[in-house]
């Protein structure tokens, strides 16, 4: 059996740097970091500039936060001198430092928890969370019965027969010629096959959605299992794919198999940071491309509204419809006032109630109905 020869032992501070930068928000994927060692082999580095370029043209830290890369790097590869240098100054921007190893001692838990769940904050609480058993709600239940009716359709690229189309049944019409003996009765059409659109749901988890962060989980699971192409991924300090662990059938095992996946239950508010971290990665970018984009949160924003913003307009740009479903909205004359809520209102096409599964619920099956932004 053919095994890959070790990493040499200097390799380890390099790949510890990378997993510092994805335990502060930045998303980096397996091969950037390939590509990372491979541009640090080929310079054959003479100071520690030319490592912080070859992180910067591989592992490609989005601009906004190249203050915090670069501090970052410092404190990895100078030492805790560094700190005494530059101050306090952009000491906020960063979420955790990770101890200095080989990459994989990540800590799974926090010293302290987020009890209260009742305000937003910047901190990060890394906690583990297990969701009890319970019953399905009446809404999960229509939302399974029905979204495979009722969401929104696109046009596909496969054909079917259609009494009218923009193209010609060659074959059904040349069969039905040789039955009339030559004579061209009628000319069968083609038109295109209709499909599901793609869904991509992005929940909050952070402390101040604490009290629906199991009903929404839950109600990511029944979309995932009455629909295929969701993808699901949560958000508070860290952004998290949990679509694999959704599709798995029984509920109380796929939501389970999501908790272990996630880190950051119950604790800080960086939405904006979050959605850039999707948009960097090109992989999950792609899943909302033309898709029906559904975000649950309460948009209590603790980072800078102005990375929010940016976000917002990109997903926007990207997704056939952005709906944002907020538990603050209470009515059908809601009116944003946060500044996080303010700053998005242009680019989002529904700003709705999302407080309970029957409404978030309804709204997704209300969007068949509507047309693209």
């Amino acid at each position: 059996m053919n095994r890959e020869p070790p990493l040499p032992q200097a390799a380890y501070v390099f790949i510890s740097f990378v997993a510092l930068l994805r335990a502060n928000g930045f998303a980096v994927a397996p091969e950037q970091t390939t590509a990372f060692l491979a541009a640090i082999e080929l310079l054959g580095p003479k100071s520690l500039e030319h490592i912080r370029m070859a992180g910067l043209a591989t592992l490609a830290p989005p601009h906004e936060r190249r203050l915090t890369y670069d501090r970052l790097f410092d404190i990895h590869f100078r030492g805790g001198e560094e700190l005494d240098r530059t101050g306090d100054a952009h000491e906020e921007e960063i979420v955790r430092l990770q101890e200095e190893g080989r990459g994989d001692e990540e800590a799974l838990y926090a010293d302290e928890a987020n009890e209260s769940g009742l305000t937003a904050t910047r901190a990060e609480a890394l906690v583990e969370r297990r969701f009890a058993q319970g019953m399905v709600n009446d809404a999960l239940r229509r939302l399974t019965l029905l979204a495979p009716r009722r969401l929104p359709r696109r046009k596909g690229y496969r054909r079917r027969r259609g009494r009218r189309g923009p193209w010609a049944d060659l074959r059904r019409t040349l069969r039905e010629t040789v039955r009339n003996d030559g004579e061209i009765l009628h000319l069968r059409r083609l038109r295109r096959r209709p499909r599901l659109r793609k869904v991509l749901l992005l929940i909050d988890v952070s402390g101040s959605m604490k009290a629906l962060t199991e009903e929404n989980m839950r109600l990511g699971h029944a979309l995932s299992q009455a629909v295929p192409n969701v993808e699901v991924f949560t958000f508070g300090t860290r952004l998290t794919r949990v679509s694999r662990a959704l599709r798995l059938k029984r509920r109380e095992q796929a939501l389970n198999a999501a908790a272990s996946l996630v880190s950051d239950w119950d604790g800080g508010t960086r939405i904006g940071d979050a959605l850039q971290a999707f948009l960097a990665v090109p992989r999950f970018a792609s899943y909302a491309r033309g898709a029906t984009v559904i975000v649950i949160s309460d948009g209590l924003e603790r980072g800078d509204a102005s990375a929010l913003r940016d976000a917002v307009a990109k997903l926007a740009r990207r997704s056939w419809r952005l709906s944002w479903l907020t538990p603050l909205a209470t009515g059908t004359g809601f009116r944003p006032q946060t500044e996080a809520l303010v700053a998005i209102e242009p680019f989002v096409d529904d700003l709705v109630q999302g407080g309970t599964s029957a409404a978030v619920v309804s709204h997704i099956l209300s969007l068949g109905q509507r047309r693209a932004a």
